[in-house]
């Protein structure tokens, strides 16, 4: 049994011209001590799927239109917000971006990981410190009992980030949700950061959902990968896979941006235009203005995903002679 199962998720917003999908049944799984790389560009329902996944959503404006989200085989969509405390810190933990604004800055960072073991295995406050410190120093907090002290302001922004990996793992959760935990970071502390996450997965025996924009830290990261556009998922594929036969337009475009050292080309390739209005899709596939290989046929329907080889799967009409070359 998977540990984790969405079955197809939609989330709706509220909006001034009606309510619109900003993910849109969607459908995976992730196995106990999998990492699952959740790619696409900013818009593309990444974060919000994971929200809808932690039950924080913002309601209104943004509310369920259909699907489950099955956790260790409970639908967390038919939870209440005190079943749902109980599940985030030991079930599902988080890293959040921009880890300054998802800090209390008029709060230590002691106090802010402390509140989490006490709101959820309630011992008392020299454990709960000790186990902060401890947790500080796995992390790769030089003189955490110091450092416990501090003020969000008072660090860097890879100690920043340390601490909320510190605060999402505290509680030894079985899924870990990473959304863009390397965002604004140099690539040195990127680096540290990645193997940080793989270390304390094999330490903890817990599954990874890795959301993020770049290939780079998936290829690092991932066993498996989900390529979302518009809300949708376009392709969903074992990294080794998507790297070597992808299948989208859409993968290829993101695939063909990352720079190389052995390609002389003066300027990466980019993918022309952006991503359509959630209240004004095209009427076929979402990705087909955008499309070199598009033909008629993708505008007349969505395609659904279709396998191109076992475990991955493209939705695209054309996948055979992508995948071919």
């Amino acid at each position: 049994m998977s540990l984790l199962s969405v079955r197809n998720l939609q989330v709706l917003f509220a909006t001034e011209n009606g309510e619109v999908a900003a993910v849109d049944d969607i459908t995976f799984d992730l196995a106990e001590g999998e990492v699952l790389g959740i790619v696409g560009e900013s818009g593309s329902g990444k974060s919000v799927t994971a929200l809808s996944i932690m039950g924080l959503l913002p309601r209104p404006p943004a509310r369920i239109g259909r699907g489950s989200v099955m956790f260790e085989g409970e639908n967390l969509l038919t939870y209440g917000e005190r079943a749902m405390r109980r599940i985030r810190g030991p079930g599902i933990g988080m890293i959040f971006q921009e880890p300054m604004t998802s800090l209390n800055p008029v709060f230590t960072i002691g106090d802010q990981i402390m509140e989490t073991v006490r709101v959820h295995e309630g011992v008392g406050k020299a454990a709960q410190r000790d186990r902060a410190i401890q947790m500080l120093a796995r992390v790769g907090i030089a003189l955490p009992e110091r450092r416990l002290d501090d003020y969000p302001h008072q660090l860097s922004g890879g100690m920043r980030q340390r601490v909320m990996i510190a605060m999402a793992l505290i509680c030894r959760p079985k899924l870990l949700i990473a959304d863009e935990p390397t965002t604004a970071l140099d690539v040195t502390i990127q680096q540290q950061i990645l193997e940080l996450l793989l270390d304390l997965r094999d330490e903890f025996r817990m599954a990874i959902m890795i959301i993020t924009h770049n290939m780079g830290v998936v290829a690092e990261m991932a066993d498996r990968v989900i390529v979302m556009y518009a809300g949708k998922i376009v392709e969903q594929a074992p990294i080794g896979a998507l790297f070597r036969q992808p299948s989208h337009p859409y993968t290829r475009g993101l695939l063909d941006s990352i720079p190389s050292l052995a390609d002389d080309r003066e300027r990466l390739k980019t993918i022309p235009g952006t991503l359509p209005n959630p209240s004004a899709l095209p009427p076929g596939c979402r990705f087909e203005p955008r499309c070199a290989w598009r033909v008629a046929a993708c505008i007349a329907s969505v395609p659904p995903l279709v396998a191109v080889e076992p475990e991955h799967h493209s939705a695209c009409i054309r996948h055979g002679e992508l995948a071919a070359r």
